[in-house]
């Protein structure tokens, strides 16, 4: 093919994924954004909703009474549809909450331990711009609940009855007419909503940069940008399913990053022409025309290489499309979510068929997870003594060393000798 939609590239010529979540110009502006509202309260809210989302005058605050309202107002099959899906996602999540275990372990004198500890309130941010993703409020509202968060506020851009209800079936509390960075300084700062103590959930740009910005007042889940998908396949893929995988990531975002991983050289020319033909029909082609360019196709001569590229991509999704699948799975450490053997297609994960599709971009797989009921608690260590004295001694000591003689005294009190 002539002009491939994807740039080939050897194992070795692959670079490290580093992307950054967010570029300064955006960081800057979305900077003087979050102070305004920081500082202006709800009129600098409502100007920056009408400057940056078109907001005019609708209602933008949605009770519990309003989100039930829209999910009654929902024609039965979409909302059976939401309602199922949020059943899948809680399930997983309830599974993961079960997972997580209080603990106590002997210690001279007494116990120590940690307790799982959720926190109080939660922001979830679901995208709105081109696509409302009501699947977003489910993956990030139902995961808190399980969590055992008491409050659970969703902010979105586009409140519309399909949102609302959404919201009412993941089982929030209120809705946040607003989006963008003034929607994330809101809810960090308490501007027309409660203050949260973590804000979570996809979104643009601009939604990203604030969560940066805003981190350290509140806890975030991560800072993600561009979806991405490495699909890893052999000869006995179907060309045809890896080019509908690669498209189905590419129609998310002009800069979504998408890529093949293979060792049959006759795979990429197969998944090439696919993807032409795929195209004259897809609704979406500009924006997977336009994203296509940012990925790769890569030639491996080993397994070894291709554990290898896959680990350097680190990607947000990597999907297996090879006979071996649970073996190449086992071998693979790098990436926000595996989706093993061709059948396992990524898209199940985006609707709650499986775990979360929230999850690290940029090589962030690398050191953090996606989301999970462990993005909503805490372990909070308690420590309870009877009889402090053998461990007196040794704390004493070694307070001494680092020349903390007030930290011996404190401890020798306990011992009977201070």
């Amino acid at each position: 093919m002539t002009h491939p939609f994807l740039r080939r590239l050897r194992a070795a010529d692959v670079p490290m994924t580093a992307r950054r979540a967010v570029d300064a110009d955006t960081e800057r502006a979305a900077a003087a954004i979050v102070a305004e509202v920081r500082e202006g309260g709800e009129a600098a809210l409502l100007a920056c909703a009408t400057r940056y989302d078109g907001w005019s005058g609708a209602p933008w605050r949605c009770t519990r009474g309003d989100l039930a309202r829209a999910r009654e107002s929902l024609d039965a099959p979409t909302r059976e549809l939401l309602e199922r899906a949020a059943a899948r996602i809680r399930q997983f999540a309830e599974a993961q909450r079960g997972a997580l275990a209080n603990i106590e372990v002997p210690v001279p004198g007494g116990v120590a331990g940690h307790t799982v500890v959720p926190m109080r309130r939660a922001g979830c941010y679901a995208p709105a711009g081109r696509f409302p993703l009501p699947s977003s409020v489910l993956m990030t509202a139902v995961t808190a609940r399980v969590a055992g968060v008491e409050d659970v506020i969703v902010a979105t851009p586009s409140p519309s009855p399909l949102m609302l209800a959404a919201a009412a079936i993941a089982g929030a509390d209120a809705v946040l007419g607003v989006g963008g960075a003034q929607a994330i300084a809101a809810l960090a700062y308490g501007v027309g909503v409660p203050a949260c103590d973590v804000i979570v959930g996809p979104g643009n740009r601009w939604v990203t940069a604030a969560k940066k910005l805003v981190a350290g007042d509140v806890a975030i889940d991560m800072l993600a940008g561009p979806s991405e998908l490495v699909v890893v396949a052999d000869e006995s893929a179907d060309p045809g399913t890896v080019a509908a995988d690669l498209l189905a990531q590419a129609e998310h975002d002009p800069d979504a990053f998408t890529a093949v991983v293979t060792r049959h050289a006759p795979l990429l020319d197969a998944v090439e022409a696919a993807l032409a033909r795929q195209l004259e029909t897809l609704p979406t082609a500009a924006i997977a025309r336009a994203s296509l360019p940012n990925g790769m196709a890569v030639l491996c001569a080993t397994d070894d290489e291709v554990v290898e590229t896959c680990d350097r991509l680190a990607p947000e999704h990597l999907q297996l499309s090879v006979r071996d699948a649970d073996r190449l799975a086992a071998r693979c450490r790098n990436a926000g979510a595996c989706f093993v053997g061709e059948q396992s297609a990524e898209v199940f994960g985006d609707y709650g068929v499986g775990g979360n599709h929230v999850l690290p971009t940029g090589g962030g797989a690398r050191y953090t997870a996606g989301l999970s009921v462990l993005t909503f608690v805490r372990v909070r260590t308690w420590l309870r003594l009877a009889n402090p004295s053998v461990a007196a001694v040794d704390v004493a000591a070694l307070a001494r060393i680092e020349g903390l003689e007030a930290h011996a005294r404190a401890a020798e009190r306990r011992s009977g000798r201070g």
